[in-house]
C-alpha cells in the first residue's frame, strides 16, 4: 500500500523536525515535556507501523488518532508557554495536520468495509 508508506514517511518527516523544534526547550524542560513529546511522537510511529502490519485496525487506529491529537496539544501548549515561536509551531502543526488527514481517510476507508 503506497498510502501506509507516505503516511510512515510524513511522521518521519514530522519526527525530525519535531527534534530540531525540541532544541529550543529550555533546558528544565528538556527531561519533562520535551521527553514526553518525543515520546509521543515515536509512539505514533509505531502505531503506524502496527497499523500497516494488522488485519483488523480499528483499534489501532483509534489509539493512533488519539496520540495525534495528545501531541497536537502537547505542541500547542509549547507554543504557549513560550518554549518555541510560532513560526516552527505552525510548521509542525502544519506536519501533524497532514498525518491527521491520513488517518482520518484511513479510518473511513477501514470503517466503510468493516474490518
Amino acid at each position: 500500500m503506497s498510502s501506509d508508506l507516505l503516511i510512515r514517511q510524513k511522521c518521519e518527516e514530522m519526527i525530525a523536525y519535531g527534534y530540531v523544534a525540541l532544541r529550543q526547550f529550555p533546558k528544565f524542560e528538556k527531561h519533562v515535556l520535551a521527553a514526553e513529546i518525543r515520546q509521543v511522537m515515536w509512539g505514533i510511529l509505531r502505531l503506524i507501523v502496527v497499523c500497516n502490519k494488522r488485519y483488523h485496525k480499528k483499534t489501532t487506529l483509534q489509539e493512533l488518532d488519539a496520540e495525534l491529537d495528545l501531541l497536537r496539544a502537547q505542541i500547542r501548549i509549547s507554543k504557549e508557554l513560550g518554549y518555541i515561536d510560532f513560526k516552527k509551531y505552525e510548521h509542525w502543526s502544519k506536519l501533524n495536520n497532514e498525518i491527521g488527514r491520513m488517518v482520518g481517510g484511513w479510518i473511513k476507508a477501514f470503517t466503510g468495509n468493516g474490518k
